[in-house]
């Protein structure tokens, strides 16, 4: 069974900085894409920042571009995600997938474009 483990949440305050890891293992197929979302209670997991693998190339939310940048890592199945000057607005839990099939940039915003989820890691923004 594919295993995906984030790290990195926290509390910080407005202004700071973190980054935040993800990494999956045991994974059997191709990966196309690896990708962050968001979820605060009572509202829907929202896309964030996703990473296309075989073709190459990054996207984000309106919200969060010019402040996050994902990024690969040397191991295998890895990818990371930078967040700059972070706002309270930005206060949720953080999920991040990883999807084996071939698509569109806008289907990758979905989560059903994701095979499997972490559990997520906190991040707390204080203003």
């Amino acid at each position: 069974q594919v295993q995906v483990v984030e790290s990195g949440g926290g509390l910080v305050q407005a202004g700071d900085s973190l980054r935040l890891s993800c990494a999956a293992s045991r994974v059997t197929f191709g990966t196309q894409v690896m990708g962050w979302f968001r979820q605060v209670p009572g509202k829907e997991r929202e896309f964030v920042a996703a990473m296309r693998f075989s073709r190459g190339g990054s996207f984000y939310s309106d919200s969060v571009k010019g402040r996050f940048t994902i990024s690969r890592g040397d191991a295998k199945n890895t990818v990371f995600l930078q967040m700059n000057s972070l706002a309270p607005g930005d206060t949720a839990t953080y999920y991040c997938g990883i999807g084996g099939r071939s698509d569109s940039n806008a289907y990758y915003r979905s989560v059903s474009a994701y095979d499997y989820w972490g559990q997520g890691t906190q991040v707390t923004v204080s203003s």
